[in-house]
Formats: structure tokens, sequence, C-alpha cells
């Protein structure tokens, strides 16, 4: 996992190290919110489809890793990303697919992290290789088609450290949840924003589940998945995994080669703030007007706050620190056009929030 990011320095990493092709983003330079959104469904969709069987061979492009000379499955789900000689197993392409298994380590297959019962098995998302992965069996089958989220409780554990269980700090969802390691939440996350900008408006067979509503990320699911995607920054893995699937399906996900438009498009999305290490909800500090010409009001501001906006490099531009007030005005219209961090902060809770200067 990385550290949450000094606000948007690291969001904005990865598009200078993605080889995105020339122009491929033209369409949806400038936008933002809904309209974003469509354009980036329209430049990622018609992508070529591939057969359910050529995923094992795909896998062996887009999941690979070296361990001690050999080429080996990367699989989420049982990589130890602390010390990977420390991993309990792995598996080899070409061998090792599922088949029957009864513990870890028995064999692998194909992980879909948008469950097909969300998407009723249609076949393009059924093999779009951007929310899928090759992963232990045994551990696909325990996480079933939960939703991800943060575990409180785990009822089971497995040897890398992810969880299924119930947890507390899921933006007011209490049922049953499965938590990946802290290295590849953002990249779930990410494919999650993919999932729902690549089917949006293509969902009509689609089924509802605790998570989403068809194609749609739910409230607390799209806060938990933006704290996610906050914390753990857009990897070489991610890169890597991004132009192989590019290669291969003729799309990208626009969320690794442009991390900050997922601010961009749910600005509003609730999130989910660490505090001495545990995730608690705290009380939804909200922004408005967002987008914004030039006045912004922050509004639910907790005594003896310091708030401090960055600009899209990172840099800080304006600090304040409210002492009993719970709203604070700031004015954007001397600021150029474009997005902004505002981090509002107290000595227990933390909180980001994108403005968007128009």
């Amino acid at each position: 996992m990385k550290q949450l990011y000094t606000l948007v320095a690291t969001l904005l990493c990865s598009a200078a190290f993605a080889q995105i092709p020339a122009g491929y983003y033209n369409s949806a330079q400038g936008l933002t919110l809904q309209p974003l959104r469509t354009a980036l469904h329209n430049i990622i969709k018609g992508h070529s489809v591939k057969s359910y069987a050529s995923l094992y061979t795909n896998f062996a492009i887009t999941d690979k890793i070296t361990i001690n000379g050999a080429v080996k499955v990367w699989d989420i789900y049982s990589y130890n990303p602390v010390n990977p000689l420390a991993t309990a197993y792995y598996y080899s392409y070409g061998s090792g697919t599922c088949g029957n298994y009864a513990v870890e380590g028995d064999c692998y297959n194909r992980e879909h992290s948008w469950p097909q019962s969300w998407f009723s098995s249609t076949l393009g998302p059924q093999t779009d290789m951007f929310h899928l992965y090759p992963t232990d069996g045994k551990v696909n089958g325990l996480r079933s088609n939960y939703p991800y989220g943060n575990v409180t409780t785990a009822t089971d554990t497995t040897t890398n450290g992810s969880m299924l269980g119930t947890g507390t700090n899921n933006a007011g969802y209490a049922s049953i949840v499965f938590e990946p390691v802290d290295e590849y939440k953002g990249d779930l996350a990410r494919g999650y924003f993919y999932m729902t900008t690549r089917y949006y408006t293509e969902d009509a067979t689609w089924a509802n589940s605790g998570a989403t509503t068809k194609c749609e990320i739910n409230p607390w699911e799209l806060s938990v998945l933006m704290e996610w995607h906050h914390r753990d920054s857009v990897s070489t893995k991610e890169i890597n995994r991004n132009n192989g699937i590019y290669g291969i399906q003729n799309n990208r996900n626009p969320f690794i080669d442009h991390p900050e438009w997922a601010d961009s498009i749910w600005p509003n999305a609730i999130i989910v703030t660490s505090v001495a290490n545990s995730i608690q909800q705290a009380t939804k500090v909200t922004a408005f007007p967002n987008p914004t010409t030039d006045l912004v009001t922050v509004q639910n501001i907790a005594n003896n706050s310091n708030l401090v906006l960055y600009n899209a490099q990172g840099k800080l531009i304006y600090t304040e620190q409210t002492l009993t007030n719970t709203s604070a005005i700031l004015n954007m219209a001397n600021y150029p056009k474009g997005l902004y961090m505002l981090r509002v902060s107290t000595a227990t809770t933390n909180q980001t929030l994108p403005i968007i200067k128009q």
C-alpha cells in the first residue's frame, strides 16, 4: 500500500509513464462530471471481446511476476507484497488451473472482481480483463460474490492477509464484505471505476447487488473504493497491466492513465477517513457549488479544523484554521480552471474533497 498521497501529487502520477496512444483521450479533455464519464465510455466501448478460454493465455501476458528467475502467476489474493519470498505458494502458467480445490494452494482460476452474478454473465464483461484476475480457487470461492469493503471482524483470513467478514467502517453497510490486502485496494477500485464507465448505458440485463445497481456503484461502495483509490496510488504493475490489456482488447482503463478523473466524475463521493490505523466514517464535509466559478461554501466543519487547498500539481495555495465556525467560504475566482484538492483535518479526522474550478 502506498500512503495517502500528498493530495494530488501521487494521484496524478501515471499519465507521463503509461503508453497512452497519441490523441486517445482528446474528446475527454476539459470535461468533468457526467459529460466526462460519457466521453470516456465512448472512448473505451467496443473493445475486442475475447473468449473465456483465452483468459488463461492472456493472463500470462498481463499478470506475471518473476520469482527467483522463474515466471509465476501474480495472484493478488495470495501474493505477499511485503515479503514475496514469504508467499505461501505460487502457481505457474501452463499448469495448476482448477479443477477441484479444498484448500489454498490447490489450483487457480479466473476471478471476476465484479462478480458474474451482478452482470448476468454477459459475454462482454465476462471476459473483460480490466476486472478479471488469476487467483487461488479456494480464495476466489471464499470471496464468492460478496462486495469489497473494510473488515472489522474477520471470519476467514487468507495466507496473504485478505479477509472475509463484517465491518463497521463501510459508510453504513453492515453485511459481509471481502477485504484484499492494502497493496491491491486501489487496483480493484480503479477496475470498478472502469466497469461503471465502460458499461454505462449497456446494463439493461444486469442485476443489482448490495454494492451496485446494475452498472452503477452504490454510494457506500463508492465511498470505500474512492478511499482505496486515494490511499493506494497507481503502481508500475497496474501501468504494465493496462498496456498489456490494451494490446489484447484494444481499450484502456482511463482511471489508471488519469487517476484524477475519478474525482472529476464523482467529486462528492464520501471519503472514509483513517484514524489510528482504523477506518472510520467522519461527518461528511461538503462543498458547494462544485464545480464553481468563484465562491465555494464548505460546510460541516468541526471546531479547530485546518483547511488546506492544493492545486493539481500538489502545491499548497491556501490555508485557513477554523476555531468555532462550522462553515467557511473559499474564493476561487482568481485561480486557474482545473482540479483542486481541499483537505479538512482535525486532530483525529482527515477528509479530502476535490474542488473543480470552471
